[in-house]
């Protein structure tokens, strides 16, 4: 066991969060958004109760990590507080979904947006960027995270100096020409895609067992709520500074706002910041995912050369980095992110109703914030499924299929 010297701490862990959270979705999200809900008043309202349903679920995963201080993430909450097939199951949505896909989305909109010479293979980059993070977290995992811990500053500091250069300009915004009656349905598909932006917040208990144990709550709230803020300064002005029509719609809403607001050179400036942006998701997600499956790996679901080596997840970053580059390879992401955003929804919702178990459950005024979480979870999912049943349909396909990995790999112990 490392000693507190050498534990994750409160900036580290906060740091873990934002990364995490400020990934590709808060950049190409808002387009559709305005498109389907039709003013920047709701788009900006999804981004609001999205941020509050995410400083709810941080406030219940922090009394979750209080409860079970360890690595494991859910796969440790479901599996001690509820069965071991619902752990299986929830490791196995994180693993596949959370991490792998996140991982190879981020890497590939990285390559994406940077202006590469014609001579290189498609898909080098993005490997490349993964590659390299999985290095630094698998076989230095302090000085993986220091380094990210600048990247993050950087990050910060760099959408911080957008922000302001675009309030200082008059805002060009022009309404949309037929916004059409508020429609609950399209909202809480919306707010579901937006959830994806918000997933992170939960990032810190994943390395539970190696940080300083009485910060990681702390910095879950912290590090969600300096999110949400900056997530609502970026969308006023991704949605209010260029005509709502130029930018309803796409995917590349951030660059179009910023050329609006500023013309080429500072669409320029923030193609650089998305890219930081995108690297550090990758570095956080290849320092937390990992420790899922060394923990399933330490209770024998997985392969025991995962388990943590001399405190370095090595054979588990590596596996996330193989796993990461097969999707990065053969899958188109984009067709994906209604699957994940419902998928990681449902199984954060069935993490945090662990507080309503009789071993978990504590007074009435603090389970306020885990049911205002499960409730609007549940809720946004259920009517985006019923919106789109294709998506329940895959959802269930993927815990049917956890179910049964898990009844295969109880059979082989």
């Amino acid at each position: 066991m490392s000693s507190s010297k050498n534990r994750f701490g409160l900036w580290t862990l906060s740091f873990l969060v934002v990364a995490n959270m400020v990934g590709a979705g808060v950049f190409t999200t808002s387009g559709f958004t305005l498109a389907a809900l039709g003013t920047p008043e709701r788009v900006i309202a999804a981004w609001a109760v999205g941020g509050v349903i995410a400083i709810c679920g941080a406030i219940a995963y922090g009394q979750l990590v209080r409860a079970m201080p360890e690595s494991g993430g859910e796969y440790l909450f479901l599996s001690r507080a509820a069965h071991p097939l619902l752990g299986f199951v929830g490791g196995w949505v994180s693993l596949i979904a959370g991490f792998t896909g996140a991982i190879a989305f981020a890497a590939t909109a990285f390559e994406n947006y940077l202006v590469l010479p014609s001579w290189l293979p498609t898909d080098s980059v993005a490997i490349a960027l993964v590659v390299a993070a999985g290095l630094l977290h698998g076989f230095g995992p302090r000085c993986g995270a220091s380094l990210q811990n600048v990247a993050v500053v950087l990050k910060l500091s760099l959408l911080t100096v957008f922000v302001g250069l675009a309030v200082r300009t008059d805002f060009q915004g022009t309404p949309m020409e037929s916004a059409g009656p508020f429609n609950l349905s399209a909202f809480a598909q919306q707010l579901v895609w937006i959830s994806l932006s918000y997933s992170g917040f939960n990032a810190a208990v994943y390395v539970a067992g190696e940080s300083v144990r009485r910060q990681i709550p702390k910095a879950l709230l912290l590090g969600t709520a300096a999110t949400t803020s900056l997530y609502l300064a970026l969308n006023t002005v991704f949605v209010y500074g260029p005509p709502a029509a130029s930018v309803a719609g796409q995917a590349d809403v951030a660059a179009i706002a910023a050329e609006s607001v500023g013309g080429t050179g500072l669409a320029t400036f923030v193609r650089i910041i998305i890219a930081v942006a995108l690297a550090t998701s990758v570095s956080s997600l290849l320092m937390a995912g990992p420790r899922v499956a060394t923990k399933m790996a330490e209770d024998g679901f997985l392969p025991r050369a995962l388990k943590l080596k001399s405190g370095r997840p090595g054979y588990a970053v590596g596996a996330l980095v193989i796993a990461s580059v097969v999707i990065i390879l053969v899958s188109e992401l984009e067709s994906l992110l209604g699957y994940l955003g419902v998928t990681l929804s449902v199984c954060a919702a069935m993490t945090v109703g662990c507080l309503f178990l009789p071993k978990l459950r504590g007074t009435p005024s603090s389970m306020i914030a885990p049911g205002l979480f499960v409730a609007a979870t549940l809720t946004s999912a259920t009517l985006l499924i019923y919106r789109e049943p294709e998506q329940g349909f895959a959802v269930l396909l993927t815990f049917a299929v956890g179910a049964v990995a898990y009844w295969l790999t109880r059979t082989r112990r």
